[in-house]
């Protein structure tokens, strides 16, 4: 169950050739999020377990798990904030029962970055997934 806006993801990667030409594409995801305002970066929205500073601001709309998901997200990695633009496409704009539905390992794997992101960065990936897994879990209960 991805969106099209992550299928869009998908296709795109299996046309581009190599890693490099890969990793330029996620860092234009980052770039492209809408800017994440400052008051947002605070403790409570900082995900913790990442190499890098990350923050992620659920906004839903709705009650209950026909809620809207949708967040914001910054970075101060260009890498990790494409990461964000990532799961951004894969996650906005879905119910909160959707979001916790979505097989996120079997989407990503689907781009291969498993096996072409630093532990580090899995590691941060991961922290991040269970942040918009919880806020979700939390809204449809």
């Amino acid at each position: 169950m991805a969106s099209a806006a992550f299928e869009e993801i998908a296709e795109t990667f299996e046309f581009l050739d190599d890693w490099e030409e890969r990793y330029r594409h996620v860092i234009e995801l980052g770039r492209a999020l809408p800017p994440m305002p400052e008051a947002l970066k605070v403790p409570a929205t900082k995900v913790e377990g990442c190499a890098s500073q990350v923050w992620l601001h659920p906004a839903i709309d709705g009650e209950g798990p026909g809620a809207v998901f949708h967040f914001q997200g910054d970075s101060d990695a260009m890498i990790v904030k494409g990461l964000i633009g990532v799961l951004h496409a894969l996650y906005d704009g879905l119910t909160v029962r959707e979001v916790t539905q979505v097989d996120t390992a079997r989407e990503l794997a689907r781009l291969g970055l498993n096996d072409h992101l630093s532990a580090q960065r899995s590691n941060g990936l991961r922290a991040m997934i269970e942040r918009i897994d919880g806020i979700a879990e939390q809204t449809a209960a």
